[in-house]
């Protein structure tokens, strides 16, 4: 049996396959371009190509793609086979550098946001040399970035690579101003934690509402939730673990670099976490963690749910993307070292990054936004809706030295007495950590809690780039013309602190003081959905910047606002279309027949004696006949609701009618029929309850 080394990344066209494969020139060249940009020559495409081909072959691999991630959310392919015609009547297997460079699918079908008409159906993708392609059952799978026949980015990889782009000419300027020429490129890397919920497969198909929506839209709260904590770290079950297990070797042979599991809060829920990588590689990584994951579970008869809410009641799942930055000499430059104090370098890194999320605020949230995520921001286990930065007692000491222009005297190390005197001595962080905190920084990183767990990571890391490149830029400017730089930077430091102060919260985030706080005392702002904040994408401050660093066009954000409303309107609707389904042809037929058997027994007993009591069973009965009218009342309404939406063809307009009207008919009906579970006898209900489902994998 191989062990992991043996396996890690056998699946994965990498650098170590590349240079067994290829030629030293044919490796350089290739090197060159995926380390410093340089234009691929199609001497050395035809050449990876012939190499990648013999590669993939050698696997069992009988078809190729162009791997890419559309503006669906989720990830996309075509397959063509290797095979060419040969003159005897057979096939060779052939595979061109032309076939690897550029891909020219169907673009049609795909959300364009208006940026092409659907009979205009031409698009091309092109290969991303600084992702490694992989192969996938027998397909050797190419990532690519996505665009249209106008050269508009009709995918998240494309603005990402350009959103990275941009932080790299920024902080190489400030580098260079520092003294530091060797650094040939700053690379942004992430590491998102990904939490999701496993429940029996059998169990899921008997439910429409997670079929359709990926999440429940009735249930009542099980008699036992997570008030006892006993599943968090909690030991892991034998079926969950033979499921983590496997998990983990066929992410492994992808070189995904799942590191850590564990039980989560919620019953059912759990959470992988990766280690670090390249942003353009993490986020390809993620997109194929959260394939495989769902594909291995449905192996053990289970269901992986990557829905943000899919139980009320209980802790949702959330993608915890922890961001850095990075030079290709090792060093993070977001590394307070021993005396964070004294490392200006450190500090204006740090500066620039508080500075960009109190600049961007709605950027980094509508980043985060939709229908599902809704749900969690701003419940007991997520951030809240309002972005701030946790910092920290040490460092939150440090900026206010600085801002005060006092001494600074330094945070002693505390050493941990645990008092065993067996267990080792250890000392103690300087700042503890903050989970309640949107934002917080945690020793050499950032961490961005908001993302939804089944969010592409994409589209933070996009806004994220953005607005540090931008602060990075602004600092570049003023320092290259300053005539004292000592003098210049300091001040510079000083500015950025008493400027952007009300963005660092180390408070309690779930707090609603906090709340009050942030939107009345600070000025911070407080976008509780997506359609409050989606069309601020717009905004002309976002707008200028982001074209600015050509992270995107005008069109292409005119596009990304039109679509990302329009899934959430989509979204909404196919859930409400569903609950009106499930409540009038299985929700309330159930209870009515339940209702029925009462009332037979009630019958009943009087026939056997006719002064025998029956309150229980009239009082059930009239309780249960108030609810099925009801039930009926608020699935018409719902229905009514969601017609009128079509009468209206803004976008805009249709979201905020859906937030208003659509949701709250949605929390009525639900109301109704989670009281009717609570009465109806458990034979007669035709859903497996929350009970079943978060309690049967065993």
């Amino acid at each position: 049996m191989k062990t992991v080394p043996e396996y890690f990344g056998s699946l994965v066209f990498d650098d170590r396959v590349m240079k067994a494969n290829l030629s030293a020139e044919v490796y350089q060249s290739l090197k060159k371009t995926i380390d410093e940009g340089a234009q691929l020559d199609i001497t050395v495409a035809n050449a990876v190509a012939s190499a990648m081909k013999d590669w993939a072959v050698a696997h069992g691999a009988t078809h190729y793609t162009h791997w890419f991630q559309p503006l669906t959310g989720i990830t996309a392919e075509k397959h063509d086979s290797f095979i060419s015609p040969s003159p005897d009547g057979g096939v060779i297997m052939d595979f061109s550098g032309k076939e690897l460079i550029k891909g020219e699918p169907d673009a049609s079908s795909f959300p364009s946001g208006g940026l092409r008409a659907t009979f205009e159906a031409r698009g091309y993708t092109a290969w991303d040399p600084t992702s490694y392609a992989f192969i996938k059952g027998k397909t050797l799978c190419i990532p690519t970035a996505f665009c249209s026949y106008g050269g508009e980015a009709l995918d998240k990889k494309t603005p990402l690579l350009r959103s990275m782009e941009a932080l790299n000419r920024q902080a190489l300027r400030i580098l260079r101003l520092f003294g530091n020429d060797s650094v040939k490129c700053v690379r942004t890397s992430v590491g998102p934690e990904q939490e999701y919920f496993l429940i029996s497969k059998e169990m899921y198909d008997q439910r429409p509402d997670l079929r359709f929506t990926g999440r429940t839209l009735f249930g009542a709260k099980s008699p036992k939730g997570q008030e006892m904590d006993d599943h968090y770290f909690g030991v892991i079950k034998p079926r969950v673990a033979a499921y983590m297990e496997e998990l983990n070797e066929e992410l492994w042979k992808l070189g995904i670099l799942a590191k850590t599991e564990h039980n989560e809060v919620a019953p059912a829920q759990h959470e992988l976490a990766p280690i670090y990588s390249t942003t353009n590689i993490a986020t390809d990584h993620n997109q194929l963690t959260m394939e495989i994951m769902q594909k291995v579970a449905a192996k053990h008869g289970l269901v992986c749910l990557l829905h943000e809410k899919p139980f009320a009641g209980v802790n949702g799942s959330g993608k915890h993307n922890n961001w850095s930055m990075a030079t290709d000499t090792g060093v993070n430059l977001l590394s307070p070292g021993e005396t964070p104090y004294e490392n200006a370098q450190f500090l204006l890194f740090l500066c620039a990054v508080i500075k960009a999320v109190d600049d961007y605020q709605d950027l980094l949230r509508l980043s985060v936004a939709t229908a599902g995520n809704d749900h969690r921001l701003g419940a007991n286990e997520a951030p809240p809706a309002v972005v701030s930065i946790f910092l920290g007692d040490e460092l939150n000491a440090v900026l206010e030295a600085i801002e005060t222009e006092q001494p600074y005297n330094g945070t002693e190390k505390t050493q941990m007495k645990l008092g065993v005197d067996v267990l080792p001595k250890f000392n103690r962080d300087t700042t503890d950590r903050n989970r309640t905190s949107p934002f917080a920084f945690t020793g050499n990183k950032f961490e961005f809690r908001m993302l939804g767990s089944s969010n592409s990571i994409a589209c933070a890391n996009i806004m994220l780039n953005s607005a540090v490149a931008e602060s990075l830029k602004i600092y570049a400017d003023r320092l290259e013309k300053a005539e004292d730089f000592e003098t210049a930077l300091h001040e510079m430091i000083r500015k950025t602190i008493k400027d952007h102060r009300r963005i660092i919260f180390n408070g309690n985030g779930y707090d609603e003081e906090w709340i009050e706080e942030a939107t009345q005392k600070r000025g911070l702002l407080n976008y509780r959905t997506t359609p409050d904040c989606m069309p601020h994408l717009l905004d002309k401050k976002n707008v200028d910047m982001l074209t600015a660093h050509g992270v995107y066009t005008k069109a292409e954000l005119k596009s990304r606002c039109d679509i990302m409303l329009d899934n959430y309107c989509k979204t909404v609707v196919i859930e409400a279309n569903t609950m009106v389904d499930m409540a009038k042809t299985q929700i309330a037929p159930a209870v009515e027949a339940y209702v029925l058997e009462v009332a037979k027994t009630a019958a009943a007993k009087k026939a056997l004696n006719a002064n025998l009591p029956c309150s229980y069973e009239s009082g059930l009965v009239t309780r249960l006949s108030t609810l099925t009218d009801a039930i009926a009342v608020k699935a018409d309404e719902l229905k009514e609701a969601v017609i009128s939406l079509r009468t209206d063809e803004d976008i805009i307009a249709q979201a905020n009618a859906i937030r208003d009207t659509i949701l709250t008919k949605m929390s009525e009906l639900r109301v109704v029929c989670d009281e009717a579970e609570t009465l109806t006898a458990k034979e007669y209900w035709p859903y497996p309850t929350y009970g079943d489902l978060l309690f049967s994998v065993g």
